[in-house]
């Protein structure tokens, strides 16, 4: 079985939304390092951070979050 990687968009959205890594940090309640590592793919965010990222930025998790 292939293992697939969990990728996403978040610095496209976020960018699209005019948000800055510490706006989109501080609306979820993590630090703006948690957001970068993120972003650049160094962390996988637990469910619960997925699908709050999710409802700040409103969005689908589909639309945020794929598998490569």
């Amino acid at each position: 079985m292939e293992l697939l990687e969990l990728k996403n968009r978040l610095k496209e959205v976020r960018n699209e939304a005019n948000l800055s890594q510490q706006k989109i940090a501080d609306l979820v309640g993590v630090s703006r390092n948690t957001i970068s590592s993120i972003e650049t793919g160094k962390f996988n965010p637990t469910a619960k951070l997925a699908l709050i990222l999710c409802i700040a930025l409103d969005k689908k998790f589909e639309e945020l979050f794929y598998f490569d």
